[in-house]
């Protein structure tokens, strides 16, 4: 190699080496404050007062860049005890400002406030807040979009303009009369009476088009879609009329750009999708084209609010086309599982030189979990309304969680015995066949408990989620691990098998915080367990959560300084 090059080379890698080292340097620290309060909102032609932040529905979104901290003072000027998690942040070695309630927090009470501080290290795109206690994220929600470092940009071309779209539900009824109902109902949840885009129902239904969302392009322009599946209970399918999207990430990761005609996202997930306007070619071409979402929903046997929300792309002319029918997008039909598999198998990391992959190959634990509803026997109450006289619950290894009296990291932190017991099973305590149509009525049954699993640092994990059909329930459950972001090693229908390894993507599977389990289906997951702390995993049907669907993990401290939990904040909120 000539001198000139060498040098050339050593160059190169002195500035390299500098950006790497200088970009700490950087990073901001953004204070914000979230006021909690109740706010009149007018949906569906009737007003009622809902829980937001700073009063907006959905709630501020929060702008910051990789490397950025952001300093939250959660002040409750609300009538509920709350609490604020940041979904698919890692918050490195600080489980003390992740929020659900009852495991790493106690709930802040109203006339309380409590301060969380926001590190985002790893994460680069689309993530969100929500509540975390109760039914309250259904108001209580906004985005989170992390810019590169200074410095650096997008690994596909820089878009032209920003657009965030967070798909909910709005119900007539108050949050805490729906939650009252689904307990006493037990865990039928009411479904919601609208899907929204932005809170917003659409053109379709009863007193909303004039405010259905509008996204105005210019043709020819790229826009990059910011999309957020805030809904409790529904999946949804995306499409935007006579346009393809480019996906080029989920979860707070990049993705290899990958163009479909529409998404199937499921609640907790968020996707970074590239537009291109690309319609308006002539004169007589259409201007205004609907985007929309449908519900999926994998078991018919369920109730499930099937109304399609809409908004409205608008191509900028020199003509005032406000009045023209938008034309409307091709979804899959609310049933279609053949659909909803095809995208998410489309699905893969980035797998670059600036963006690479780390997926375990060594693991050291394998845990092996069914995901299932259940029955707990009657106990004298009154509203025994469930299966079998008993009362519906939900589980993960037949293990129903029941929140503590404090919250687990505390009694952790303080070693305060009889709060948690340290024995979640990596297995199912029976194996059977878990997706057979008439699974005996004896394998129903559940017990409460608050188990939870303990991981040396840096232990490898790999989690099988094996789908069931107990009571006949069978459906897709989106998985939410908190504290960790995971690769998405695997996916299939039937019961997992020794086989179903040698199908494992090892090379650039998607990295994600929440994931799909399909119904009468298996997914595996695989991440290192190197954030020490407690850290919640739990179905992100608020339900399903509600009554029992959810475990904790405990990551104990490394031997190094900073592969320790941090100390407790001072002003954390009581019980």
């Amino acid at each position: 190699m000539a001198f000139g090059s060498v040098y050339l080379l050593k160059v190169t890698c002195i500035l390299m080496l500098c950006c790497v080292f200088a970009s700490p340097a950087l990073a901001k620290t953004h204070h914000r404050t979230f006021i909690i309060q109740e706010t009149p909102c007018t949906r569906l032609c009737s007003t009622k007062n809902i829980l937001t932040v700073n009063g907006q529905y959905p709630g501020p979104t929060i702008y910051a860049r990789k490397g950025d901290t952001v300093v939250f003072k959660v002040i409750n000027q609300g009538n509920k005890n709350i609490t604020i998690h940041w979904h698919g942040v890692d918050q490195p070695r600080n489980p003390w400002s992740d929020g659900p309630e009852y495991i790493t927090q106690c709930p802040i009470q109203p006339g309380a406030n409590f301060t969380q501080r926001i590190q985002f290290t790893q994460e680069e795109g689309t993530l969100w807040w929500h509540a975390h206690s109760d039914f309250n994220r259904a108001t209580v929600h906004g985005a989170m979009v992390i810019h590169p470092r200074k410095g650096s940009t997008f690994p596909f071309p820089k878009p032209d303009k920003e657009v965030t779209l967070i798909l909910g539900e709005w119900w007539k009824t108050d949050l805490n009369e729906v939650l009252q109902n689904a307990i006493l109902n037990d865990g039928n949840v009411d479904p919601s009476d609208a899907n929204t885009i932005n809170g917003q129902p659409g053109d379709f239904l009863p007193c909303s088009q004039n405010d259905t969302f509008k996204v105005q392009v210019q043709q020819g322009k790229t826009y990059l879609l910011r999309v957020i599946n805030a809904a409790m209970s529904n999946e949804l399918f995306f499409a935007i009329a006579n346009h393809q999207v480019t996906v080029v990430g989920t979860d707070g990761s990049y993705t290899k750009p990958y163009s479909t005609d529409y998404i199937m996202i499921t609640p907790g997930q968020t996707m970074d999708l590239l537009l291109m306007a690309d319609q308006l070619k002539n004169f007589s071409s259409p201007s205004r084209y609907y985007m929309a979402t449908r519900p999926y929903n994998s078991n018919l046997e369920l109730r499930f609010d099937g109304n399609i929300s809409t908004a409205i792309v608008e191509y900028k002319t020199y003509e005032n086309t406000s009045a023209t029918v938008p034309l409307f997008p091709t979804l899959p039909k609310f049933n279609d599982t053949n659909a909803a598999t095809a995208f998410t198998d489309g699905l893969r990391s980035l797998a670059s030189w600036d963006h690479p992959v780390d997926v375990p190959k060594i693991i050291d634990e394998h845990i092996y979990i069914t995901v299932a509803l259940n029955v707990v026997p009657c106990t004298g109450k009154s509203n025994c309304s469930g299966p079998l006289g008993g009362i519906t619950a939900a589980s993960l290894n037949n293990a129903s969680f029941q929140n503590p009296p404090i919250d687990v990291l505390d009694a952790y932190y303080y070693s305060i015995p009889n709060v948690y017991t340290p024995n979640f099973p990596n297995k199912p305590p029976v194996f059977f066949n878990f997706t057979d149509n008439n699974i005996p009525t004896k394998l129903w049954y559940t017990q409460k408990s608050t188990k939870v699993k303990v991981l040396e640092y840096n232990t490898t994990v790999e989690i099988v989620f094996q789908g069931t059909n107990v009571l006949g329930s069978a459906e897709n459950h989106p998985m939410h691990l908190h504290g960790h972001s995971f690769y998405v090693v695997g996916k299939g229908f039937g019961v997992f098998n020794k086989k179903d390894p040698l199908s494992y993507n090892l090379v650039d599977p998607p990295y994600e915080n929440t994931i799909g389990v399909p119904k009468n289906g298996w997914a595996a997951i695989r991440f290192t367990a190197k954030n020490p702390g407690v850290w919640l995993m739990h179905c992100h049907f608020d339900s399903h959560q509600v009554f029992g669907m959810d475990m904790v993990f405990i990551t104990k401290d490394g031997d190094f300084e900073d592969a320790k939990m941090l100390p407790r904040p001072y002003d954390m909120p009581h019980c």
